[in-house]
């Protein structure tokens, strides 16, 4: 199992070329290539739930809905 630390710097890794628009990420001497930035950021959502346990809490994910009747 991955310590916070290694799980920190993957993401920051992801972030890293995610901004760069590079769909390939090296940590920990390996190499994951992506096959578009969706799957970079399910990743990146992968791995906050995983830091979100490893730290004891959970991520609450919130839908608001509104509506109006007419204009």
């Amino acid at each position: 199992m991955p310590t916070l630390t290694d799980l920190r710097a993957r993401r920051e890794a992801l972030l890293a070329q995610r901004s760069s628009g590079v769909a390939r990420v090296s940590y920990d001497g390996k190499t994951v290539e992506y096959r578009s930035l969706a799957e970079i950021d399910r990743a990146l959502e992968a791995l906050d739930r995983e830091i979100a346990a490893a730290e004891g809490r959970r991520i609450v994910r919130q839908v608001r809905v509104t509506t109006a009747k007419g204009l």
